[in-house]
C-alpha cells in the first residue's frame, strides 16, 4: 500500500481523511497539523485543528457545526458569561475535557506531538497524527481596523469580517519540525495537501523550517486538492484572504499558490475550464468531483488522489 502523508488544516483535511482511511492502512497514513491557529485561553492549550480532525475521524465532530462534539454542553460557557468573563470562544462541556487533558500533560513536560498521539489512541484512532512542530507557532492577522491580532481573534472574535492586510506565523524561523514530520515527507510515495485554507492552513505548515524544501524537492510527489470551487471558499475565508493577500480566488490561483511545492492540482468539474491555466503554471491538472459532503464522496475523493501517478510518471 502506498504511504501517504498529508499536509492538514481542519474541516477540509479532516474531510479528506475520513475518506483516506477507508482506503489507506492507518500504519501507512500520516496526518501533518497546523498548529498556527492554536491558542491559550482560561489557562487551557487548545488545538483547533487536531482536535477537528480527532473528533471527525471517530466519528463523534457535531454535523451541523463540522467542529466540536456531538451533542455537546455549553453550561462552563454559560457560568462564564454570568461572570462577564470572556467568553467570545465556545468551549464545549466535553470539550474542556480535552483541554484540561492537553494542558495537564504539556505543563508535566510531554510534548505537543505525544499528548495528540495519546488523545487519537483514546478516540481509535490508528494513523499517525503529528503536529507540524512541537513549538510555539502562532498565526498573526495584520488588519486595518485591530492592527495585528491572532488568528483565533480575527477567525471568531471577529468572524473573519474585517480585511487582512498581511499574515506572519509567530515562532516559525526558530520552529523544529516536530519527530516523524520529515521522515514521512521524505519517505512517502504521496504527499496531499488537503483542500484546506492555502493562506492560514498550509502556510504556518510550510514555514516550519524544512518542510517547504522537502516539498519543493519532493514536488513531483505532491498533490494539492483546490478548496476553491467556482470561485469561492466551501467553508471559512479562504477565497477572500487569497484576494486580499494579492493571490486570485480561482483553481489557478490555488496552482499559483502551490507553484512550488505541489506538481499536481486537483481541481472541481465546475473549475474544469481552469486547468488550461493550471497547466500553464507548470502544474498537472486532475479534474473530478472534489465536495465532499458524504464519507462515501470522500472515499471515492481518495481512491481519485491514491490513482495519480506522480507528475514525474505522466511525463515518462
Amino acid at each position: 500500500m502506498t504511504k501517504t502523508a498529508v499536509i492538514c488544516g481542519g474541516v477540509g483535511a479532516a474531510r479528506l481523511l475520513s475518506g483516506l482511511v477507508q482506503v489507506v492502512p492507518g500504519r501507512d497514513l500520516a496526518a501533518i497539523v497546523n498548529v498556527g491557529d492554536d491558542v491559550e485561553l482560561h489557562g487551557l492549550h487548545v488545538s483547533p485543528d487536531l482536535d477537528t480532525i480527532t473528533y471527525t475521524l471517530a466519528g463523534a465532530v457535531s454535523e451541523e457545526r463540522g467542529w466540536g462534539l456531538e451533542g455537546e454542553t455549553w453550561k462552563a460557557m454559560e457560568m462564564l458569561g454570568r461572570y462577564g468573563g470572556d467568553d467570545w470562544f465556545s468551549l464545549g462541556d466535553q470539550d474542556l475535557g480535552t483541554h484540561l487533558y492537553r494542558t495537564q500533560r504539556l505543563q508535566n513536560g510531554d510534548s505537543l506531538s505525544v499528548v495528540s498521539a495519546a488523545i487519537a489512541t483514546a478516540w481509535g484512532l490508528e494513523f499517525s497524527l503529528l503536529p507540524v512542530t512541537n513549538d510555539r507557532l502562532r498565526t498573526v492577522m495584520t488588519t486595518d481596523q485591530h492592527g495585528d491580532i491572532g488568528f483565533q481573534e480575527y477567525f471568531v472574535r471577529h468572524a473573519h469580517d474585517v480585511a487582512a492586510t498581511a499574515v506572519r506565523f509567530e515562532g516559525a524561523p526558530t520552529s523544529q519540525p516536530a519527530p516523524g514530520v520529515l521522515d514521512w515527507l521524505e519517505n512517502a510515495e504521496r504527499i496531499i495537501i488537503a483542500p484546506s485554507n492555502p493562506v492560514v492552513s498550509v502556510d504556518p505548515v510550510l514555514a516550519v523550517p524544512g518542510v517547504r524544501d522537502l516539498l519543493q524537492r519532493r514536488r513531483r510527489q505532491v498533490i494539492a486538492v483546490s478548496p476553491i470551487i467556482g470561485g469561492k471558499a466551501l467553508k471559512g475565508p479562504a477565497d477572500r484572504l487569497m484576494k486580499e493577500l494579492g493571490g486570485t480566488a480561482s483553481s489557478a490561483g490555488v496552482a499559483s499558490w502551490y507553484q512550488e511545492v505541489a506538481g499536481t492540482l486537483v481541481l472541481d468539474t465546475i473549475d474544469a475550464d481552469d486547468a488550461a491555466a493550471v497547466e500553464a503554471l507548470g502544474v498537472r491538472p486532475a479534474i473530478t468531483d472534489t465536495i465532499m459532503s458524504t464519507v462515501e464522496r470522500s472515499s471515492a475523493l481518495a481512491d481519485f488522489i491514491l490513482a495519480l501517478p506522480c507528475s514525474e510518471e505522466a511525463a515518462s
